[in-house]
């Protein structure tokens, strides 16, 4: 109940002012049944502003951090996530990546709309990094379609770190739906695994013209603030007076 709450009445009309989000391709998605929709991911409110705009519910899978902050602000966004329909996945250790599989198989075993970010994390730069195959999997355990969608605007308007989204023009972008019932019963092979998950990947790039980036972003971001460390250690930064 409180999902449609937020979508229509508290949340979701907010959204569609502040951002205006140009839709297109909408009628990509169906009306009813599974079905995965796997985006890019540039930006927190990229949680919030496909449900806002999608005529069914949708469920993602989102990092367990977000349900587990401290104090008061982290009760609310937990319950906040809760309620916008996201399921906390852990994301480290060796179990991890079947545990979200696991929620995500049994979001699609309803007939319901899962998204999911291959990326597995936000891009901290704007470009298109290299998917995980879990969706992959998920698709064939399933045997569901992937619509592929590209959020365009949304680093803009809202880069990481920033808490109040710059009013800048946000287009969802859908496309045709990926039908991989070719490869049923093979979704242990890891070389079906990666095809199908660069195929997705690339249909996301189509949508979304971003600069690819043949690299995982959790490792990119890594080698990033690694570098930035060790020039700071290198060249430390000298007090003023």
């Amino acid at each position: 109940m409180f999902y449609y709450l937020l979508k229509y009445v508290l949340l979701g009309p907010l959204l569609r002012l502040v951002f205006r989000p140009r839709i297109e391709g909408l009628e990509h998605v169906p009306a009813n049944g599974a079905a995965i929709v796997a985006g890019n991911h540039l930006s927190f409110s990229d949680h919030f502003l496909m449900p806002a705009i999608l005529k069914r519910r949708i469920t993602f899978l989102a990092k367990k951090e977000y349900f587990t902050g401290p104090g008061l602000k982290g009760r609310l966004t937990a319950f906040f996530f809760r309620s916008a329909g996201q399921i906390p996945v852990d994301r480290t250790g060796k179990e991890a990546g079947q545990a979200a599989i696991r929620e995500g198989l049994g979001v699609l075993a309803k007939d319901e709309l899962l998204g999911i970010y291959p990326e597995g994390t936000r891009s901290h730069d704007g470009r298109l990094y290299k998917g995980k195959v879990g969706v992959a999997v998920m698709a064939l355990r399933a045997g569901v379609p992937v619509i592929p969608c590209a959020m365009i605007g949304t680093f803009e308007a809202q880069p990481p770190g920033k808490v109040i989204p710059n009013i800048h023009p946000v287009v969802i972008r859908f496309g045709e739906p990926l039908d991989f019932s070719r490869y049923e019963g093979m979704e242990n092979e890891k070389a079906i695994l990666r095809a199908i998950t660069d195929e997705i990947i690339y249909a996301i790039l189509s949508l979304s013209g971003q600069e690819y980036v043949d690299e995982y972003a959790a490792v990119a971001k890594a080698q990033e603030a690694e570098a930035k460390a060790e020039k700071e250690r290198r060249f430390p930064r000298m007090p003023l007076g």
